[in-house]
């Protein structure tokens, strides 16, 4: 492979340092973006870079951690009103840096009528892209496993206006596999101006991840539905901002159009190996749901 430098943003994180740590093992030549050095991935035997940013709205520092790269891996920004624009800032500064090609972590079905809001965060950042005149690829990942397991309420119980739909949700050790082969494929510019779904290899309900969960924990876990009147008014307690209320009820209610539900063969195609379903993704990896035992 040749040295091209590959920039990865959000490297203290559950994509980024599992990618970091996939690049490196492969020989890669990357600088890895954080908040402060001690959060950074620790990679023995490899002379990774670290570049410090608060974050993609400080543009001066966003162009510093890009100079020189050929490739940045974006990961989506905290979740937070002023997300698109901070998203905004950062491929404006790869275009400063002279970045040629961007591979955003997106999320399954970016549009501007997505029902999930921040799903159409995504869409407006991708629109972005398009129009920089970077070379780029979207990954469009399908909700996290994790994020399912997060759903349980602590009386074990799962509380949404998802109905009878199913999710294709995803692990991040495979989000991280398409990345990486996207990011190293030898094949010149194979990838350019392709947008991956990537998931799970089936699609599950909340009633039937419900069972897998008490299965496992050794508890009754269950979910009820709620109606979105309902499920405004089960999380009024939070006191969240408007906008992330409405972004954890219509992450359910996309589940219920459907939106979520359709697998992709990404995984497999990209990464030669099978994506972990949620029964898979449970048994290798007891901590994430410990919590929830009996």
């Amino acid at each position: 492979m040749d040295d091209e430098l590959i920039v990865v943003t959000g490297a203290s994180g559950r994509i980024g340092r599992r990618l970091a740590v996939r690049l490196a093992a492969e020989g890669a030549h990357q600088r890895l973006v954080v908040r402060s050095a001690d959060r950074a991935p620790a990679l023995p035997g490899t002379e990774t870079e670290v570049a410090l940013s608060p974050g993609y709205a400080d543009v001066a520092s966003m162009r510093a951690a890009f100079a020189g790269a050929g490739t940045v891996f974006l990961v989506s920004g905290r979740e937070s009103a002023d997300r698109v624009t901070e998203h905004r800032a950062a491929v404006d500064a790869a275009v400063d840096a002279g970045v040629e090609r961007i591979v955003y972590l997106s999320f399954m079905g970016a549009a501007p009528d997505a029902t999930f809001t921040f799903a159409r965060d995504h869409w407006a950042t991708e629109e972005h892209i398009r129009a920089s005149g970077l070379r780029f690829t979207f990954l469009r990942d399908c909700l996290y496993h994790d994020a399912i397991v997060r759903f349980v309420g602590e009386d074990g119980v799962i509380r949404g206006p998802a109905g009878d739909g199913a999710v294709a949700a995803v692990a991040h050790d495979d989000v991280a596999d398409v990345a990486t082969a996207v990011l190293l494929d030898a094949r010149e510019r194979a990838h350019d101006g392709q947008a991956y779904d990537v998931t799970g290899p089936t699609a599950y309900t909340l009633t039937e991840a419900a069972q897998v969960l008490s299965g496992a924990t050794g508890r009754e876990i269950r979910y009820e539905p709620e109606t979105p009147t309902e499920a405004y008014a089960s999380r009024a307690r939070y006191d969240a901002e408007p906008w992330e209320v409405e972004g954890w009820v219509t992450s359910y209610e996309a589940i219920a159009t459907g939106e979520l539900a359709a697998t992709s063969p990404t995984v497999r195609r990209l990464s030669g190996r099978p994506a972990q379903s949620f029964q898979e993704w449970l048994t290798v990896n007891p901590g994430e749901w410990a919590h929830l035992r009996a």
